[in-house]
């Protein structure tokens, strides 16, 4: 049975691990990034108290959505203002959304953050709240204000390090199949851990495929001279699970 390591957060691998077992493979679960949210946000509370001024709330993870809902709960908001349209990134995004009611009024074919902005119309003299990682890349922000817009990014929830489980890196040393990244801060700290314990990322015992989850991460890969690459057609978990189902079993 080929192994198939997953370096998303543990609350998060679960579900991508049952899909790939679903599918016959071998799932090994070994997070690199660990998500916590900031409890004592003072800039979120006030924002999240006039929100109503703005014209776009923009998510482009599930971390951010449930972090921003931990916090209107506890502030006692019970909406979103009407006249805030709500766009996410990706379909998991937008399920999320859903979750607490919210139907997306915009969501991007190619879940990646640039291709968002033509879907937001006119920003000019528009406010746009950006609930992201701390570490979120700038491409969109950058590209709000030079469209005119006011781009208001808040972060909402630190992506850190994790400590390494002793099981992933006994299945990395004797080798596994693929090795999935689903952000640039997986590629970036897989890449540290694996050093850190004595391992050459870019001579990994079996020869890994690298399975991303999109170009965003697909780049950061090929930036830490990872090669053996292949990226999802579909942005998602079920979209890796199906490219490497394709590939694998060949």
């Amino acid at each position: 049975m080929k192994r198939i390591l997953i370096t998303r957060p543990r609350a998060q691998a679960e579900p991508f691990a049952a899909g790939l077992k679903a599918a016959g493979f071998e799932p090994v679960i070994f997070p690199v990034i660990e998500i916590r949210p900031m409890y004592d946000n003072t800039a979120l509370d006030r924002a999240l108290h006039k929100l109503a001024c703005y014209d776009w709330a923009v998510f482009t993870s599930v971390n951010g959505v449930e972090a921003v809902w931990e916090h209107m709960n506890r502030l006692w908001i019970e909406r979103v203002p009407e006249k805030v349209q709500v766009a996410a990134i990706g379909s998991k995004t937008a399920e999320a959304l859903k979750a607490h009611g919210i139907i997306p009024s915009f969501i991007p074919d190619e879940y990646i953050a640039e291709a968002i902005l033509p879907g937001l119309g006119d920003l000019r003299g528009r406010w746009v709240l950006l609930p992201r990682a701390e570490i979120a890349r700038k491409a969109l922000p950058e590209a709000i204000a030079k469209a005119g817009g006011v781009a208001h990014e808040i972060a909402v929830y630190h992506t850190l390090p994790a400590e390494p489980e002793p099981a992933g890196l006994a299945a990395l040393r004797s080798g596994v199949d693929v090795v999935t990244l689903t952000s640039p801060s997986t590629v970036h700290n897989f890449v540290e851990i694996v050093r850190q314990h004595g391992l050459d990322p870019l001579r990994l015992p079996g020869n890994p495929l690298f399975a991303c989850i999109g170009p965003i991460t697909a780049q950061a890969a090929r930036e830490e001279g990872l090669n053996n690459l292949v990226m999802a057609k579909e942005y998602t978990t079920e979209g890796l699970i199906q490219i490497i189902g394709r590939l694998v079993n060949q």
